[in-house]
């Protein structure tokens, strides 16, 4: 499917930062101080400033998705048993809601709202769709981490929920280039891919 940029009614557009957080990006975050990163995800914010700058621009809204590790009452993080498998490190304190950690990557701050997650999805247990019908939203422009995890996921029930969506390719990333490559190319058949670039150039003129 195929969305053309130059018909793009951005009044009723919104760009989706998805999980793009200081304890996933920056070096003291969680997953800095644990050497878990890539050059792939490390050049998304980046890329993504261009993008972000060109959206407030001309007055769209933009979303950070947030993913939380919710503290049990003993302050411990509840986490899944798939994650803590694969995450060890996660500890108290990590992504905590309210905490710099859990925030919005500084360079890429600020957002016009933040949806807190639990899940791969942003639209699981949130107020997601409902802050976006509120602001008359209907058309989702994707970045974010990981692409095969949160992003597409969030992007599939978008498309469940009949928004329309557009991929940026190179403002997501994942842990490795064939990943990241591969969760593209199953995206296509229901999203619009393009890039930071093209982007920017299809809403300018």
């Amino acid at each position: 499917m195929t969305i053309d940029l130059n018909r793009l009614n951005l009044q009723k557009t919104a760009l989706i930062l998805c999980d793009l957080q200081n304890d996933f990006l920056h070096p003291k975050g969680a997953y800095g101080r644990s050497g878990v990163t890539s050059p792939e995800i490390a050049a998304v914010p980046g890329r993504m400033r261009g993008v972000i700058e060109a959206m407030r621009k001309v007055g769209c809204s933009i979303v950070s998705t947030h993913f939380t590790l919710v503290p049990g009452r003993d302050g411990e993080p509840l986490i899944s048993d798939h994650l803590r498998t694969v995450r060890p490190f996660l500890a108290k304190g990590d992504f905590q809601s309210g905490g710099w950690g859990h925030d919005l990557f500084d360079p890429l701050k600020p957002s016009d709202e933040k949806i807190e997650k639990v899940a791969f999805s942003a639209f699981y247990m949130s107020r997601l769709e409902w802050y976006l019908r509120k602001i008359n939203v209907d058309t989702l422009i994707f970045s974010g981490i990981v692409t095969n995890g949160g992003v597409a996921s969030t992007l599939r029930d978008a498309h469940v929920r009949d928004f329309s969506t557009i991929l940026l390719a190179d403002g997501c990333a994942a842990f490795d280039i064939d990943t990241h490559d591969t969760a593209i190319k199953a995206l296509e058949p229901v999203t619009t891919i393009t890039t930071c670039e093209e982007f920017v150039s299809g809403i300018a003129k």
